[in-house]
């Protein structure tokens, strides 16, 4: 008889769990659709096109997508088009704008010395929030308007140490990138112009009120139009241990990086600072966390083979907590597969516990 009761027990909880599967298999906004298509139209030309099928209640609309690319000697050019675009603001909130187009000229990448960025921004249409607080304001970025942005930048890259040690003969790296133990460090200046007109001119907000940190800008209310100045700089760190040959424990990669992304704002901190020590007068906690830069660390390890872990994630410093200042921002971990046969080629599953994302994707050639 108690065994009778047990199985009935357990029969009953293993009908509940099926149920609530076949609940979660039912559920459309798990399911997407997709069609693409690329059209070579000559060596130097090629156009994309997409249409993208959602499940959900929230995107009864298809999502359609147009890049023309074209290759020239010294630049890359690009034009898209999106309708509905789907966006997501530094909080993580998802809008759709009912359409945007975007032209886009970039000198070409290089290790070192100067490069340029040109963009043109249009918007049209009121953006809607996809679930979510309903009452967080719109940024002002996505709202109707013609946004011009270009930006200069100077890049150098500084090689510490390299390691001379021979490889294993006959044995091929696991990724060619991944293949040098060495020591370098990098750093960025540039400057950044922005030109808005139309509804998403709207005057930057401040920061923090009380201690001023504005930017540099011209905001004309009378016709919608607000021009914004500033500049940027970043400083990397990258250190590697191990040639990715071996199968156990053969890769050890450390990367760190400071972002300043405002130039203005850092003078502004800087300067409030100076004037606090020189009445006399001990610096809040905000202003000394303002002039701190933007810090993110990535760290690999190979665990056997072509596998390997890796953690991606922002370092902040909170002052108000007095029992460890550091803490960690939207860490991302990933298992990594090499696809050694490919050069350098991986496959991916990374996971985002602050967002509650998973992803397997595909990378190529990337470092």
């Amino acid at each position: 008889m108690k065994f009778v009761s047990s199985f009935k027990k357990n029969g009953a909880l293993q009908s509940s769990r099926l149920e609530n599967m076949r609940k979660h298999l039912e559920d459309r906004s798990l399911y997407a659709l997709g069609c693409c298509s690329e059209l070579l139209l000559s060596p130097d030309d090629t156009l994309l096109l997409s249409l993208d099928f959602y499940g959900d209640d929230n995107s009864k609309k298809p999502r359609k997508k147009a890049i023309f690319h074209h290759k020239f000697p010294n630049h890359n050019l690009n034009v898209e088009a999106v309708w509905p675009g789907l966006f997501i603001d530094k909080a993580g909130n998802y809008w759709d704008v009912p359409f945007s187009t975007a032209i886009d000229l970039a000198s070409l990448a290089s290790d070192s010395g100067a490069s340029y960025h040109f963009c043109m921004h249009h918007n049209a249409g009121q953006p809607e929030q996809l679930g979510g607080d309903e009452t967080v304001e719109v940024p002002a970025t996505l709202l109707p308007g013609i946004s011009l942005r270009s930006a200069f930048t100077l890049k150098k890259n500084v090689e510490i140490w390299r390691s001379n040690a021979k490889k294993l003969k006959m044995v091929q790296p696991f990724d060619i990138f991944l293949s040098n133990p060495h020591i370098s460090a990098s750093g960025i200046i540039g400057a950044a112009v922005m030109a808005c007109f139309g509804n998403n001119s709207v005057r930057p907000q401040v920061v923090d009120k009380s201690q001023q940190f504005e930017g540099f800008y011209l905001h004309a209310p009378a016709v919608k139009s607000t021009l914004l100045v500033d500049t940027f700089s970043s400083v990397s760190f990258t250190a590697q241990h191990g040639n990715f040959q071996r199968l156990l424990l053969d890769l050890t990669r450390f990367h760190a990086r400071l972002d300043f992304p405002s130039g203005s704002k850092f003078l502004s901190v800087a300067t409030r600072l100076a004037q606090d020590f020189f009445n006399s007068q001990q610096p809040t906690m905000e202003t000394v966390q303002a002039i701190c830069p933007k810090a993110t660390i990535s760290f690999q390890q190979q665990i056997a083979g072509p596998f390997s872990f890796r953690v991606d994630s922002g370092v902040e410093i909170d002052w108000k907590n007095k029992d460890w200042h550091m803490h960690v921002d939207d860490p991302v971990f990933s298992i990594e597969y090499a696809l050694h046969v490919l050069g350098s080629a991986k496959a991916v599953a990374w996971y985002s516990p602050k967002h509650r994302e998973f992803m397997v994707e595909l990378r190529f050639f990337e470092t």
